[in-house]
């Protein structure tokens, strides 16, 4: 019997959590989240359980309102890294969830890098 997509998405978001819990040193979690429409970054603490940074094609001043292409998800990616860099964080673990390093999910991390995180 064949997996679903969404079976499938579920395993990898599992897969990809459960390795970053194991080599997780106290550093802060990127984690992205993309929808159909929209794409969203966190810069999450988990031992505190706080948000220390995030951004969004949602907030009006990025300019890509409703947008989600490879070209919003650059510019989450230089925000996240300029308002993770104003946080004090420097260092953090990139969770993907259960998406494919490819296309905006990758132009986000590549921004990021660029904007100064290291991951």
């Amino acid at each position: 019997m064949a997996n679903s997509k969404r079976t499938l998405f579920l395993k990898r978001r599992l897969r990809v959590r459960n390795k970053l819990r194991k080599i997780n040193t106290g550093k802060p979690r990127l984690s992205v989240h993309r929808s159909s429409k929209n794409i969203s970054v966190q810069v999450i603490d988990d031992i505190q359980g706080i948000t220390l940074a995030s951004a969004s094609t949602l907030e009006k001043d990025l300019g890509c309102v409703g947008k989600n292409n490879v070209d919003a998800a650059a510019k989450v990616g230089s925000a996240i890294a300029e308002r993770a860099k104003k946080a004090g964080v420097e260092v953090v673990l990139f969770d993907r969830g259960g998406f494919l390093f490819h296309g905006k999910v990758k132009a986000l991390a590549e921004a990021a890098r660029e904007g100064g995180l290291k991951f």
